[in-house]
């Protein structure tokens, strides 16, 4: 999957890179897996701006994705890899022998006509979903569950996976992709190898309007902005912000805790993920 460069034929063009796409085998998805979403642009039912820099972009369909993976004990093959404008990763399309499509992750090295299983008595294969506790240690995983019978919650973006570490009693220790480290019952289901599209995190827009194409609007400073729009707003010519960083709302924009705490799943962390930067 080599990313796809282009001439420099203007300046958008000199630094744009998309993926090459050699893996996809269809461009009309299962229309029977296929819903419309409409487009909100971050707004609320009241209309009013909930989430900033959202709007615009391509009109797109959402593809409905088994994460639960679920269906057990009956056989399935890959019919095509399918490029899904709703997340990074690529998705197959899976035909099981009694009759019945879905949609999943398309892992690294899955191509089409290979099998696909899940449940206890699954091979350990790629694209194959198993319990935890079926699962080789050091084995390489993704689309992890967290609750039992939710679906895989975790490890779910492209190019991304999880290493099983150990078994300790009822719980599988399980590196994340952040370094962190996470006790995860071994009843919840895993699937077997990396997320595809590895080559996703090198790709580069190239312009500002490849990311009006995603539905993405401009971000703009603080500090450009009126008194009345942002607390480093104002001044004559080029200032600072004048004291801490904030947000648009007056709170510390940098180092301040707002998450709040949540008790089932903080207290199953082993480590913590690793915090970018200079290690000291």
């Amino acid at each position: 999957m080599p990313l796809r460069k282009f001439k420099p034929t203007s300046p958008g063009r000199r630094f744009m890179t998309i993926s090459g796409f050699d893996e996809i085998t269809t461009d009309e998805p299962e229309k029977t897996l296929v819903e419309s979403i409409p487009s909100h642009a971050g707004r609320n039912n009241q209309g009013r701006i909930t989430t900033r820099h959202q709007g615009g972009g391509y009109r797109k369909l959402y593809r409905k994705i088994d994460f639960k993976r679920d269906k057990h004990g009956i056989e399935g093959r890959v019919a095509t890899i399918e490029y899904d404008p709703n997340r990074s990763a690529r998705i197959a399309l899976i035909h099981y022998k009694d009759g019945e499509k879905r949609y999943i992750l398309a892992p690294l090295g899955l191509k089409v006509g290979d099998p696909i299983e899940s449940g206890e008595d699954a091979p350990v294969r790629i694209g194959n979903a198993i319990p935890l506790a079926s699962i080789p240690v050091g084995s390489t995983i993704h689309n992890i569950e967290l609750t039992l019978g939710r679906g895989g919650q975790l490890v779910r973006s492209a190019g991304t996976s999880a290493q099983l570490l150990a078994k300790e009693g009822d719980y599988a220790v399980v590196r994340m992709p952040s370094g962190e480290l996470r006790r995860i019952h071994v009843r919840c289901q895993a699937t077997i190898g990396q997320v595809g599209n590895i080559d996703h995190e090198n790709e580069s827009g190239g312009k500002a309007g490849r990311s009006r194409w995603l539905g993405v609007r401009p971000t703009v400073r603080g500090s450009t902005m009126n008194p009345r729009d942002h607390p480093h707003g104002g001044g004559e010519g080029k200032t600072g912000p004048g004291g801490h960083p904030q947000t648009p709302w007056g709170k510390p924009a940098l180092g301040y805790r707002t998450r709040k705490p949540k008790k089932t799943s903080d207290k199953l962390i082993i480590r913590r993920r690793e915090k970018k930067g200079r290690k000291k």
